[in-house]
């Protein structure tokens, strides 16, 4: 009995000392605290909801990157002709140019600019130059703000100022600032002009996109005014092919526009802008390869060689180049290396079309340059081992020595020149000859003229007296 009302009686105690769990107002008052969203829990939660993102985040990389493969995305599909979205990006390129166009200083800007300058300048007692300091270069970015506008406001920066060369008293000349303005102007406006032709708006212009922009600025150019309508396609196909060798070295057909801009090419061709072709020599004129007496040349000089009158040079017909100067050897070479086959493939179909008649000439008159030296090095490498051996010079030498001897010249050692042409070059390795050495020498554009042209050799033999002979005009 005593045992069993015990057991009873504790139980009973044990059920009212533990009441449940949900009847328990500290419970209840937790799970409601947890369950709002407040303080610690809702710290809890927010770490779990992030991470959880964040993996999701990291699993569809993943899956993208698994079907992908491991070569990142290089390519964007080009919005179709047409399409929405090539009219709204047609449509934001077109708003954007038009911005940059306004800000723009345009000449009568410039010339108020001149003018604000000369006005406000010190004329220099020693050299009797207009310069300005620091102080009046400020006075002049106020004046002419308000009579031209902010818009000139950017070239009175005192990064600017920096730039230019200043005395001893802290002052800079106003010509070479008002220079850099209007060089800025200028290819600012060039770059414009050649993005509103780029038509996919990759930066990149292709031939005819060139082409184009020549032919607006044919109007604008003093000395190419009076050409005749019919030879304006010509000349601009002649013109453009000299921006893609200089420009585009790998031949991809599309020429970079930042690389046009900052090229000489285009310097050369706004120095058409001389108002009197009587300041400008006749030599200079030939020289200039934009200028319209050098286009002519060249289509004379093609015409004449072309005597089948196929359009087309072949390999005996290009012998005659230069009065028939060049070896043999160099004119193999270059249709091995730089003329495409024909279409029935057989070996004399090989012919020289105008284009490529166009890069052996811009080669030929700018050895010297790296893009002209690049084209003459692959015709001199005939290993295609990518350097020149004492061998390779011996055999392209020795039609240069025939044509020497057949002129009534006295004899040459063909050893000798070649170790002339050593001592020139200094190669890194003294078995070879590299095109880095060819351009590092500084001389590389006389050495392939001495193993490709009888009459380069000639000039560098005859070096001293045409020396002198150039130097005789200045001395009288």
């Amino acid at each position: 009995m005593y045992s069993g009302s015990s057991d009873g009686e504790s139980h009973d105690a044990a059920q009212r000392k533990i009441p449940p769990a949900s009847s328990m107002l500290w419970v209840r008052n937790l799970r409601r605290f947890i369950g709002s969203g407040a303080g610690l829990g809702s710290e809890a939660l927010m770490e779990l909801e992030t991470k959880r993102i964040l993996l999701d985040i990291f699993r569809e990389k993943q899956h993208k990157s698994a079907e992908a493969g491991t070569i990142p995305s290089f390519y964007k599909k080009k919005p179709e002709e047409g399409s929405i979205s090539q009219r709204v990006q047609r449509l934001a390129k077109y708003r954007f140019l038009k911005k940059q166009s306004d800000l723009l200083l345009n000449a009568d800007d410039l010339d108020a600019m001149w003018v604000c300058l000369r006005e406000n300048c010190v004329i220099d007692d020693a050299t009797g130059a207009e310069k300005m300091n620091y102080e009046d270069f400020c006075h002049i970015a106020s004046v002419c703000t308000e009579q031209i506008g902010p818009k000139c406001r950017r070239f009175f920066s005192p990064s600017n100022f920096m730039k230019f060369e200043k005395d001893e008293s802290g002052r800079i000349a106003i010509l070479p600032f008002y220079l850099y303005v209007m060089r800025t102007v200028s290819l600012t406006q060039a770059r414009i002009d050649m993005s509103e032709l780029d038509e996919d708006s990759d930066g990149f212009l292709q031939p005819h996109e060139m082409e184009a922009y020549i032919r607006g600025l044919i109007p604008s150019l003093a000395q190419l005014r009076d050409m005749p309508s019919a030879f304006v396609q010509m000349y601009c196909r002649i013109a453009a092919h000299k921006f893609f060798f200089f420009c585009d070295p790998h031949r991809r057909g599309k020429a970079c526009i930042k690389k046009v801009l900052l090229s000489n090419c285009l310097q050369e061709l706004m120095e058409l802008h001389q108002e009197s072709e009587e300041e400008v020599t006749d030599t200079e004129q030939a020289e200039n390869w934009f200028s319209l007496t050098s286009a002519q040349r060249i289509c004379d000089m093609f015409l004449a060689l072309d005597k089948d009158m196929n359009a087309t040079l072949s390999k005996q017909e290009l012998r005659e180049y230069a009065d028939g100067t060049l070896t043999e050897i160099f004119i193999e070479r270059v249709f091995d290396e730089h003329i495409r086959r024909g279409k029935s493939g057989g070996g004399n179909a090989r012919e020289m079309e105008f284009e490529s008649f166009l890069d052996f000439v811009l080669a030929l008159e700018n050895k010297d340059t790296p893009e002209g030296l690049t084209y003459l090095f692959r015709c001199l490498d005939l290993q295609g081992r990518g350097y020149l051996t004492t061998a390779d010079i011996h055999s392209l030498f020795r039609d240069v020595h025939q044509k020497w001897i057949e002129g009534g010249n006295y004899e040459l050692c063909i050893e000798d020149v070649r170790d002339e042409i050593w001592d020139m070059v200094k190669p890194a390795d003294p078995l070879r000859i590299t095109l880095a050495d060819l351009l590092s020498c500084k001389q590389g554009g006389t050495v392939a003229s001495m193993v490709i042209d009888v009459r380069g050799f000639w000039a560098h033999d005859n070096r001293e007296n045409l020396l002198q002979e150039d130097e005789e005009p200045e001395e009288e």
